[in-house]
């Protein structure tokens, strides 16, 4: 199973002209059945999509309707656990809380590998501990 962060939801609603290569990708990416996110990676999409300031700001019912349909794929709570995790994760590898809270969702689930791009460059982190 795949994980998907924020960036591949919002590539794939972007109509930016500059981004269409990165639209059609995380759009492709999106017909696999096999991916995952978390609630957090919703929360974020919600909050980034509808911001004001956005060039391409979609409304409220717009966004619900494309979380509802994200919600096809298997979607990870951020509980307790996640959260604890992700506190060690960002100590240990200096990532963000946010950055570290997906790395641990993704973990949860058993993800193998990840679209992921996070705020500040991609890393590789170690399976466990």
């Amino acid at each position: 199973m795949r994980f998907i962060d924020i960036n591949v939801l919002l590539y794939a609603v972007s109509r930016d002209p500059a981004e269409q290569d990165k639209a059609k990708l995380a759009n492709d990416i999106l017909t696999d059945r096999d991916l995952a996110l978390s609630v957090q990676v919703l929360q974020e999409f919600y909050v980034q999509v509808t911001r004001v300031s956005r060039p391409d700001a979609i409304a409220h019912q717009q966004a619900i309707r494309l979380i509802e349909s994200f919600r096809r794929f298997e979607v990870q709570d951020v509980t307790s656990a996640i959260m604890m995790a992700a506190l060690d994760a960002r100590q240990r590898f200096q990532l963000s809380y946010w950055d570290a809270a997906i790395i641990e969702a993704s973990r949860a689930m058993g993800c193998t590998e990840g679209c992921l791009k996070t705020s500040t460059t991609a890393r590789t982190m170690p399976a466990s501990g």
